[in-house]
């Protein structure tokens, strides 16, 4: 039988909270525009009552930034910021969608939640075949798990309304034009369904 696991990625209080660094730009109110966060709380709650895996992912560097490996202009954008602090509120995520103590968190230090860390060994080791994805942002995160967990042999799904992007159009043109290429995208209401 398939066996599913929910990943909730980068959705963490410097990005989805109003007082978060990223969260004041803007993102914030389109994270509550789309209900993001209840969303991926009635996901949560239908896997866990299913007995099914949840892991968290989420991005966090040394307050030096000494683990900043990348030399992007979105990285840094963010050490300009002071954001996603190691140890900080911002990595945490919202108190809605907070991980169970029984459940796991990968803390990378890429866009990838599979780039070194040991994630994709704990879904083999969880018996593993699908993965559903929940995140912010559309075209970064989800869209690099996507595109590993298709590689590596795993059926990806996208949760649609579960993820978002601060701009709504790349949001749009990854669900429309880029992730079917490597993933079904699906809603909250049908993968409610087909659990």
């Amino acid at each position: 039988m398939p066996k599913t696991a929910l990943l909730v990625l980068d959705v963490q209080n410097e990005f989805v909270d109003p007082k978060g660094k990223v969260g004041a730009t803007g993102f914030a109110k389109i994270i509550e525009q789309r209900q993001i966060i209840p969303n991926i709380a009635k996901v949560q709650a239908a896997f866990r009552a299913k007995g099914l895996p949840v892991a968290f992912v989420n991005v966090a560097y040394r307050a030096d930034y000494r683990d900043a490996i990348s030399r992007s202009a979105r990285l840094k954008h963010l050490i300009d910021m002071n954001a996603i602090v190691d140890g900080t509120w911002g990595v945490d995520f919202p108190e809605a969608i907070k991980p169970l103590p029984s459940e796991i968190i990968f803390t990378k230090h890429a866009v990838s939640p599979f780039y070194n860390t040991q994630l994709y060994s704990w879904l083999i080791r969880q018996g593993v075949d699908t993965v559903a994805l929940t995140g912010c942002h559309t075209h970064m995160v989800v869209d690099s798990a996507a595109r590993y967990a298709d590689d590596a042999g795993l059926y990806v799904k996208v949760v649609e309304d579960c993820c978002a992007s601060p701009d709504p159009e790349l949001h749009r043109i990854e669900i429309e034009k880029i992730l079917p290429l490597f993933a079904t995208i699906t809603s909250l209401e049908a993968l409610l369904r087909a659990l």
